[in-house]
């Protein structure tokens, strides 16, 4: 069997996450990484078996054996390679956020539909056995018509000061995620959005022009209703979901390291939920790089789409508008504003 040769570009924290997985994968080889650190990561790619290493990700594109890239790097970067890899023939795996900015991501995906290749974003927690069961139940009609949706959605500590001014607020960085999967589980777009938001945790966020808690009203073009309630600061990690509709109920509760729990004349203890997102959705980074490799292997479309990604970061700027002005917002309005950017 012929092995997919990949390149992945950007070697931080979900750059070596994707490198581990996809060392699984008998049908893959990983050529090639790169990072502009090059010199610190050599150590660590030597032990995961990845040959090549470089400072410049040019060499992965001017590689005619690498026929897919994984996009690890900053999002700033992201357009620019996207580009280069569809016009180099080369399949995509991008992580979210695709850009900052919509005009840059539809100009970048445009691209990628005119040369063909294949293109996944990096929504890992539709791959979730918890999420994707819900969201087959939904689609099977067991509730019946979806009326309401919640999600519960907080990190069980803010991330470090110099990293928030560049992460591009809190929609675009962490509840893009829920954007996501909020149309997965409802199987709609999104129509219109409304956020309350505050600065709850710590003023750093205020200072870097940002929010780090949010009640977020949605109202999708099937009809049914959502809510998303996130913070920055839970002291673990919780993840919750509803779907309520005409015929029943789903729910997702937190997922422990066990289940047992201890009884004694003082209380009732149990586990901690897992903690933030590489334990909780560990399985889930798994099965997302199988689905996009298997994509490329059998030719056959991703599970998911640019599109998906472009939705996403869509509510997300309609989010942000509803902030500011303080009022609801139509998600179609976001795309009367120009080059949105965040």
């Amino acid at each position: 069997m012929e092995r997919i040769k990949i390149g992945i570009i950007g070697a931080g924290r979900i750059g070596k996450l994707h490198a581990e997985n996809l060392k699984r994968l008998p049908q893959v080889e990983i050529k090639t990484i790169s990072d502009i650190f090059a010199d610190n990561i050599r150590d660590w790619a030597a032990q995961t078996g990845i040959a090549n290493v470089t400072a410049n990700y040019q060499d992965i594109m001017q590689d005619p054996e690498i026929s897919a890239v994984f996009i690890c790097s900053p999002t700033d970067t992201h357009i620019a390679i996207i580009e280069e890899a569809a016009k180099a023939g080369k399949h995509i795996f991008c992580e979210k956020p695709i850009s900052f900015a919509l005009d840059k991501t539809v100009q970048a995906l445009e691209l990628v539909e005119k040369s063909g290749v294949k293109f996944q974003t990096g929504f890992n927690r539709r791959f979730d056995h918890n999420m994707s069961r819900i969201q087959e139940l939904v689609r099977e009609g067991k509730i019946g018509d979806t009326h309401i949706l919640k999600i519960t959605s907080r990190d069980p500590a803010p991330p470090h000061k110099e990293y928030i001014p560049a992460s591009g607020g809190m929609f675009i960085d962490m509840t893009i995620h829920d954007f996501d999967i909020a149309r997965f589980m409802v199987g709609s777009d999104v129509e219109e959005v409304f956020v309350q938001g505050a600065v709850l945790v710590d003023p750093v966020f205020a200072e870097c022009g940002d929010i780090d808690t949010a009640i977020i009203s949605l109202k999708f073009k099937n009809g049914a209703l959502g809510v998303i309630d996130n913070s920055r600061q839970a002291h673990f990690y919780d993840q919750r979901v509803e779907v309520f509709g005409s015929k029943g109920c789903l729910t997702i509760q937190n997922d422990y390291p066990s289940s047992a729990e201890l009884y004694t004349a003082d209380g009732v203890y149990r586990d901690k939920p897992l903690y933030f997102f590489l334990e909780r959705y560990n399985e889930a980074y798994v099965k997302e790089v199988k689905a996009f490799i298997d994509a490329i292997v059998h030719d056959t479309p991703v599970p998911v789409s640019a599109n998906d990604g472009y939705q996403a970061e869509l509510i997300a700027h309609a989010a942000r508008l509803s902030l500011q002005e303080k009022r609801p917002v139509k998600v179609e309005e976001v795309l009367t504003r120009g080059h949105i950017r965040v």
